[in-house]
């Protein structure tokens, strides 16, 4: 079982269009809308393929973010099947990767991002592996899930 689901807020300054790119900058999604809601509509978009996660994968490579995404993955898993983050919307939409603590650090709203699997252990050592000296000390296969 997987379940990939991205949910931030639309603001009245922002294109849903662009938003909907920063989200697709990081991550293949399957299907998204927009659902309103108070005080800012919210464009939710979901996904069932690991593979959804591929461009997660590269780009946490490519910004040379692996250890501080493997901590923030590590304190976001809830009960061993559950993983939640943020990103910044708008690193996002310039392609890169920038983790948020509180919805304050992104201006427009975080990109909150949940993952539900029976192996989200095994989801985080494929995506962050531990490193020494800013290399991965492993590179796994993509998950069964």
């Amino acid at each position: 079982m997987f379940l990939l689901r991205i949910e931030t807020e639309v603001r009245p300054t922002e294109d849903a269009g662009k938003v909907l790119r920063a989200i697709s900058n990081l991550f293949t999604v399957e299907t998204h809308s927009i659902v309103e809601a108070t005080p800012y509509p919210r464009l939710i978009a979901e996904s069932r393929n690991i593979k959804s996660l591929l461009k997660l994968h590269g780009m946490l490579r490519q910004d040379r973010v692996l250890d501080a995404a493997r901590k923030v993955f590590e304190s976001g898993i809830i009960d061993g099947k559950i993983l939640r983050f943020k990103l910044h919307k708008q690193s996002a939409y310039a392609g890169h990767i920038s983790f948020v603590h509180s919805d304050a650090e992104s201006p427009l709203g975080p990109i909150k991002v949940t993952i539900e699997s029976n192996s989200v252990k095994e989801i985080v050592d494929w995506l962050a592996p531990k490193t020494s000296e800013g290399r991965p000390l492993w590179e796994k296969p993509l998950p069964e899930v």
